[in-house]
């Protein structure tokens, strides 16, 4: 039921208000017309598909994004648990907290308005100067040098998927495109009355709307499906990428210790 009310609402019931009122005048008033159904798909289906199909494609970039950034983060802290002759808690815990700061920061950011961006940015770039220390610490520590810049370049592909993360979030699909199927989905849906009064003589009088309404149900649902895929961190629609830090830096433990009973 949930899921449902994601396509159909308010704006499904109005529309549909308005499709059955041009219907009824047209009935009342004998405005009857063949119209052709392939404007309805040049000005509104071929427009959405299209852009639900980008906005899907951004979402999973995003998912590969962020599987990125965590699997190199994951690599960080496996360097510094098992690189070196000794472990060191104090250096693991400080790689831990500038892990949780990241992806935290990254979840308030993207969460967030566009217009605070800058401030999350601070944040976010100060995680990964820690984490540039921690490259610097491995080396003090005695990590030969290639693989400490075997480190900074987790730490670069790090960047680069956050920075990828970061665009995505920023910029949508074509807003012009969004704005241009919205509009035909309620000038079409008005304008189609003589059409649907024409279709109302092949059905009962109890049937007449059922056109209409079936038509706004199918075209706002689509164009409510692509306004939910469109920014894949809103946290609104049940397909949007959820960011854990807490989780994230629990499964680095289990993963430890359950490598320690094993010994």
């Amino acid at each position: 039921m949930l899921s449902l009310t994601k396509v159909i609402n308010v704006k499904s019931v109005i529309v549909s208000a308005l499709a059955v009122l041009s219907t009824w005048i047209c009935l009342r008033l004998g405005i009857k017309a063949d119209f052709p159904l392939t404007l309805i798909a040049t000005a509104i289906v071929f427009p959405l598909v299209f852009s639900i199909g980008t906005a899907y494609a951004r979402r999973e970039k995003a998912l590969e994004e962020y599987g990125s950034l965590k699997a190199h983060g994951r690599s960080l802290y496996l360097a510094s648990r098992n690189w070196l002759p000794t472990t060191n808690e104090a250096r693991d815990s400080e790689l831990k907290s500038a892990l949780h700061g990241l992806l935290s920061a990254c979840h308030d950011m993207f969460t967030g308005p566009v217009v605070a961006m800058p401030n999350y940015e601070a944040r976010i770039y100060g995680e990964f100067d820690r984490l540039s220390h921690f490259v610097t610490a491995m080396r003090d520590a005695g990590l030969a040098a290639t693989e400490c810049g075997g480190l900074n370049q987790f730490i670069s592909r790090m960047l680069i998927a956050f920075e990828n993360l970061k665009h995505i979030y920023e910029y949508r699909t074509p807003r012009t495109l969004r704005a241009f199927s919205e509009f035909f989905i309620v000038f079409l849906s008005v304008l189609y009355g003589p059409f649907f009064a024409f279709q109302a003589d092949h059905f009962r009088h109890e049937l007449f709307f059922v056109m209409p309404i079936l038509f706004v149900l199918i075209l706002v649902g689509l164009a409510n499906i692509q306004d939910h895929l469109e920014n894949p961190f809103d946290q609104i629609g049940q397909d949007d990428v959820a960011i854990h830090p807490d989780r994230f830096i629990e499964t680095l433990d289990v993963e430890v210790t359950g490598a320690a009973s094993a010994r």
